[in-house]
């Protein structure tokens, strides 16, 4: 996604096109953030929208003690999301140690192989068989991170299991206005209760000139620790 504003006091528009691409300000699926957002929470409450949308297809459920699977951009979306909505017991399941969204309210990280289950259990990573497997009998399975093409749940061990599973993909169909309307409200709530002191841990902005430094370690260990890197064209 991009940021971009066409004035200074405007508020931050963002876009769903290539990193730092031109776009049109009217282009279908952009939003705008409140005036005075800053542009790391412009962009953070971007995933905070995926799963506000998401969670307003759940069916009624407590939302204190979810899990969350993944602490990646996502996830830390989610949870975020979780703790505007009352929560205030979360857990993430992660196989990171010492990861960045261990600093959000009310979150307690857990290794993968000693997770317990949950009733409500959200996946962020797009692996659901995964996140089934810590579903406990009778809860609400919710599916926020993209599964490959050919993924497939069984339909016996959902059955047996009497899971309720949820698409909570930020596209599927919503009323009209809702896509803009649960970005303003995330954005909102971050910039008034978020403590300023956590966005450092999650969010790094990088000059746009180190764009191809960056792309070269996303997906090794090297890579930033923070959830989420912003490219800062202006600094080129």
């Amino acid at each position: 996604m991009t940021l971009g504003r066409t004035d200074e006091a405007a508020g931050w528009l963002v876009a769903p096109v290539p990193h730092g691409a031109a776009f049109d300000p009217a282009c279908p699926g952009a939003v705008t953030a409140p005036a005075g957002t800053p542009p790391s929470l412009a962009a953070l409450a971007r995933f905070g929208q995926m799963a506000c949308l998401g969670l307003d297809r759940v069916p009624a459920v407590a939302v204190n003690g979810a899990l969350v699977v993944g602490s990646g951009p996502v996830a830390l979306g989610c949870v975020l999301e979780l703790h505007r909505r009352g929560a205030t017991r979360i857990r993430v399941v992660t196989s990171r140690s010492k990861a960045p969204i261990g600093r959000a309210p009310g979150v307690t990280c857990e290794p993968p192989d000693t997770a317990g289950r949950g009733h409500l259990v959200i996946d962020t990573t797009g692996d659901a068989r995964r996140a089934a497997a810590l579903t406990a009998p009778g809860g609400v399975l919710g599916l926020l991170g993209t599964p490959k093409a050919g993924d497939a749940l069984g339909a016996l061990e959902v059955h047996r299991g009497g899971w309720t599973v949820v698409g909570m993909h930020e596209l599927a169909p919503a009323a009209p206005g809702a896509y803009q309307a649960a970005y303003t409200t995330v954005a909102s709530w971050l910039v008034e209760h978020l403590d300023p002191a956590l966005v450092g841990p999650w969010c790094r902005t990088v000059p746009g000139v180190c764009a191809p430094e960056l792309f070269a370690v996303l997906d090794a260990p090297s890579r930033p620790a923070e959830p989420v890197v912003l490219l800062d064209w202006r600094t080129s």
